[in-house]
């Protein structure tokens, strides 16, 4: 456990702070009369909790050698499964919160581009010397 926490300091600590932001009691503010601002928020939390994870998984690659589909399973499968749970979670366990198929749809696509970000560029940069 201690090694994955050496490995990915900046991604728990993201983790953390979506976890937050997605069950305090958000303020009433301007911004809520934007449409779709909240899914463009959704995809933001998760296009940097994914996208940091893979610049974590790349750095930590050149000492453990992981096989790249560590990287997919990590970055792209658990950030999506994860985002699914707090939807489940804000849905049955919050009265102030509601679960939405489209919050995940975006949280999605934000996990999406970043994995796309991270193996199409970030790999191909830094990631180069083992398959």
């Amino acid at each position: 456990m201690l090694r994955y926490v050496k490995q990915y300091p900046v991604s728990i600590c993201i983790i953390l702070t979506v976890i937050y932001l997605s069950f305090f009691k958000p303020p009433q503010t301007e911004m809520d009369s934007i449409p779709g601002m909240d899914k463009v928020v959704h995809i933001c939390m998760y296009l940097g909790l994914s996208g940091m994870l893979w610049l974590e998984f790349i750095r930590a690659r050149r000492k453990t050698h992981a096989p790249l589909w560590h990287a997919w399973i990590g970055a792209l499968l658990c950030p999506i499964l994860f985002s699914g749970a707090i939807e489940l979670l804000q849905e049955y366990c919050t009265t102030y919160r509601g679960g939405d198929w489209l919050d995940f749809a975006a949280n999605t696509t934000g996990a999406l581009l970043a994995a796309l970000v991270g193996r199409f560029v970030l790999f191909r940069k830094w990631g180069k010397g083992h398959k």
